[in-house]
């Protein structure tokens, strides 16, 4: 298939989640035979911080201005099997509509932000990046969050088929590996700041350290308000490359899950984190949320956390084998169940759903038309 794309991102994954998901998805695909042409807006902040700027399993065509892009985008429309805008792309409304109105066979949204964007469209006719009236011309929407939100998005919104298609993992880059002592901690977490999150990160990693001043904490990730005051056994990272992800993780006796509120509002919304981690075999310790038990077996696959004592309770009691034994049964379940290859799979699945739907459609607008015809 020809793939076109429409992203936020997927030549920087600074403060986002949407390049490496893209990317897994992307080279997953390209893995199997199809060809991925991926639009991205040239920003500033993605500009100065790519880390993968000429990915070899897809074209990417870094654009400045809309207007400019448009004449490639529609040739690129009119001759693909499959299009695709992602949620926060920048010009994600007139890039909708021009996948509407072009020949594209299957067209479809990729939600990478469910939450926020049901949030949004409960209360005003749309976001940025896509209005309510348009949802209903998709022919798929691609969902991160699973669960009721995708009945609602289709019952409420009008989508004709809402699907989830979770975040997941390259296997080969996200594996277990030996401990590396700049990142050997007790407890880590890797994430962008959000406001949202900051409390529990206070209870569930800041406090925590405070009570065991003898541990090493890491925390990696950017965009931290220089107001934030982190205790002195906790290392900062300002922003650590998708390249040392797994070293990272394998080299965290225990890793910090934490979800952002309207994804626990939601449910069933697991982070690329989440995936990444577990396929490194690190034992994680989540905030709650529902829909968890979906993809981890709570105590056998994950460990649950709500409190400092939760925290501090897992790394002075549980022997480092016991830690391992849990890391190793989610990544088992991880492997089994979210590489990105499997996702690939999934995409071509719905797709192949899709294209049956319209051609159901179409016969059976033509034996219509052919009886009221033949009444005539």
């Amino acid at each position: 298939m020809r793939i076109v794309i429409f992203g936020l991102s997927i030549t920087s994954s600074w403060g986002n989640g949407h390049a490496t998901t893209f990317r897994a998805l992307a080279q997953a695909l390209a893995a199997r035979g199809h060809k991925i042409l991926f639009f991205e807006k040239n920003t500033e902040w993605y500009a100065s911080n790519r880390d993968l700027p000429r990915p070899a399993f897809c074209e990417v065509r870094i654009f400045e201005t809309w207007d400019e892009v448009v004449p490639q985008a529609r040739r690129a429309l009119d001759n693909c099997d499959v299009a695709m805008v992602g949620s926060y792309f920048p010009e994600g409304i007139r890039a909708i509509d021009e996948m509407l109105r072009s020949r594209a066979p299957v067209k479809t949204f990729y939600d990478i932000d469910t939450p926020i964007t049901v949030e949004t469209l409960r209360s005003c006719s749309g976001a940025d990046y896509v209005l309510a009236e348009q949802i209903p011309e998709l022919d798929l929407y691609f969902s991160f969050t699973g669960g009721p939100m995708l009945r609602e998005i289709e019952w409420r919104f009008g989508a004709k088929h809402g699907v989830p298609l979770y975040c997941s993992f390259d296997p080969d880059r996200h594996r277990s590996w030996r401990v590396n002592q700049r990142y050997a901690c007790d407890l880590s977490y890797m994430g962008t700041y959000a406001a949202d999150r900051q409390a529990k990160i206070e209870q569930l990693l800041c406090e925590p350290a405070r009570q065991m001043p003898e541990l090493r904490f890491l925390v990696a990730g950017p965009q931290y308000p220089r107001s934030v005051r982190w205790p002195r056994n906790v290392r900062r990272i300002r922003h650590l490359n998708p390249r040392w992800h797994a070293s990272f993780y394998s080299s965290s006796r225990l890793t910090l899950n934490v979800t952002r509120d309207l994804m626990v509002q939601a449910g069933y919304s697991p982070s690329v984190r989440l995936f990444e981690a577990a396929g490194c075999g690190a034992p994680i310790v989540s905030d709650l949320w529902p829909g968890l038990d979906v993809f981890f077996t709570p105590g056998k696959e994950i460990l649950l956390g709500d409190s400092a004592e939760h925290i501090v309770r897992y790394l002075t009691e549980m022997e480092d084998a016991e830690l391992r034994a849990i890391g190793r049964r989610g990544q088992e379940r991880v492997m089994a169940e979210h590489t990105a290859a499997k996702r690939a799979e999934e995409f071509e699945e719905y797709i192949r759903g899709a294209c049956t739907r319209k051609a159901q459609l179409v016969r059976s607008q033509g034996g219509a038309s052919w009886a009221l015809a033949s009444r005539k």
